[in-house]
């Protein structure tokens, strides 16, 4: 949770809120939501890596991935998220293989992946090494020639002359499900059922969550959480939703980070978001903070074309200030100005050389060792630390009873940036995560920083 004011005993007043001057309510209704349902505990200490399986290897298929499972536990890897693994629709596909996101049948797997055998092997050997599985759950709409459109059209909205329509004009790969009719809620349960019954899935990620009804997804939850109890991440930034979905995505983070690279914002951008994810959402509400994912690559660019020298710093900040870190196919590597195709076979270009393993594997192990960067513990505290060059550097301390850690961001151009940090609420012996160098803080707190560098302290 981020603290507007440091009220803690003993503490001076370290904070310095660039944002003050934000018309941003400091308590909203919706922070009081109240909820049904349970976070599973898992997910409170978990990470998450995005699985683009038609691009990760030359087979492009379930088999041949599973070889990197124990690559990617070593990295520190909790939870793999599968990309959609239903067949995709051929009737109005986009280009050669067409979007994963045109399903044609629910509770099918996708043969360019193998078969539903080899996905269930899969997910089995996950989850001996440790790891959670997950999938992605397109609700809204299917591809043209889903099996619905014939044995079930009345699952879908219609034009005015009765024929299937797209969610949005640019959408034209697929059409859109009516919610309003209860036999398409509850087949949706059921096929959703199926995937957690055959292969013992752990959670969903569901795409565009916030084109469903609310009252769906809660629907949804009921019934599989009487199957399993599993964790659910939302594809939207709506609140509301946070009534049943554990976590949701952090799409204004994202956009305020490739902002201030671009020069667009600066401190108090960075600032004011996170101000308004505290003050706005619920105490229970994680958010999957990333610089990467399938949308971004694809259609946008690696997270180094957006962000540039800032994507590193920015990176330590998603996996250390309470968001749930996510990670996308290839960032470990990493893919520099490497676009992957949406609807077209595009391998990844790996090397064997996986120049940020180690730099993933220290703040994953880190994140997921110190419950100070845990996530949704409404007893964790985030104190943003004041510094002599503030305009320059992003610096913080979360703190849950004892443990705490500290980061520092030089999130500049200027190298050899000499700057203190200004106050009491870091005291004491740290050790420096990336170099093991133990640093005592009781009384000097004096610091110079590369452009762009970080610093990352567990006390």
């Amino acid at each position: 949770m981020l603290e507007v004011e440091v009220r803690h005993p003993g503490f001076r007043n370290d904070f310095q809120y660039f944002g003050q001057n934000l018309q941003l309510p400091t308590s909203n209704k919706e922070t009081q939501m109240s909820r049904p349902f349970e976070t599973v505990s898992w997910a409170h200490t978990t990470n998450i890596y995005e699985v683009n399986v038609r691009q990760y290897t030359a087979e492009g298929t379930f088999n041949a991935f599973s070889k990197e499972l124990p690559r990617l536990r070593n990295m520190g890897i909790e939870t793999i998220w599968f990309m959609p693994v239903t067949p995709i629709s051929v009737k109005n596909r986009k280009g050669v293989l067409g979007s994963y996101y045109a399903c044609s049948d629910y509770i099918s797997i996708n043969p360019e992946f193998g078969t539903l055998k080899d996905f269930k092997s899969l997910a089995k050997k996950a989850h001996k090494l440790g790891m959670k599985v997950m999938i992605d759950w397109v609700a809204n709409h299917t591809g043209w020639d889903h099996v619905w459109t014939v044995s079930h059209p009345e699952f879908y909205k219609k034009t005015a002359t009765g024929d299937f329509c797209a969610p949005f004009p640019e959408w034209e790969d697929v059409i859109q499900l009516d919610f309003t009719n209860s036999g398409l809620r509850k087949t949706m349960i059921e096929a959703m059922k199926f995937w957690v019954n055959e292969c013992d899935l752990d959670g969903f990620r569901c795409d565009m969550a916030h084109l469903v009804p609310l009252d769906f997804w809660k629907e949804a939850r009921t019934e599989l959480d009487a199957v399993k109890h599993l964790f659910w991440l939302a594809e939207t930034e709506e609140v509301k939703y946070h009534e049943v979905f554990d976590a949701s995505y952090a799409w204004e983070l994202l956009h305020t980070m490739e902002k201030y690279w671009k020069g667009l914002t600066n401190m108090n951008g960075l600032d004011g978001v996170l101000y308004k994810y505290e003050t706005v959402f619920p105490p229970f509400a994680m958010r999957a903070f990333f610089t990467s994912n399938h949308d971004e690559n694809s259609h946008s660019g690696s997270e180094y074309e957006r962000m540039g020298e800032s994507a590193r710093p920015f990176a330590v900040l998603c996996a250390t200030c309470g968001g749930v870190p996510l990670i996308y196919s290839g960032q470990e590597m990493p893919l520099i100005n490497k676009r992957l195709h949406f609807f077209e076979k595009d391998i990844i270009p790996w090397t064997g050389n996986y120049e940020l393993n180690d730099f993933y594997k220290t703040l994953l192990t880190l994140r997921f060792n110190n419950p100070a960067l845990h996530s949704g513990d409404a007893s964790i505290r985030t104190y943003r630390l004041d510094t002599t060059k503030n305009e320059s550097v992003f610096a913080y301390l979360r703190k849950c009873d004892e443990k705490e850690v500290v980061v520092i961001l030089n999130l500049s151009s200027h190298d050899h940036l000499k700057f203190d940090v200004i106050g009491s609420v870091m005291h004491g012996v740290y050790v420096d995560v990336f170099t093991g160098i133990s640093r005592d803080f009781s009384e000097e707190k004096k610091f110079e920083m590369n452009k762009w560098e970080y610093l990352v302290f567990e006390k």
